[in-house]
């Protein structure tokens, strides 16, 4: 993968869901954490948690 390329905010949403669930297998979440890594990071403020 290119260093400009990451992760859509879809895929990303996908991929965090088997995170979650203690019954998945860890191959599973690997490649979860692995497109997760490659997400753009959200920028959010203080305590209201709203983007900027």
């Amino acid at each position: 993968m290119a260093k400009n390329e990451k992760t859509s905010s879809a895929v990303a949403s996908k991929a965090a869901k088997p995170l979650s669930n203690p019954r998945t297998p860890a191959a599973v979440k690997s490649v979860a954490a692995s497109a997760l890594t490659q997400a753009p990071t959200r920028k959010t403020s203080g305590a209201g948690g709203k983007k900027k």
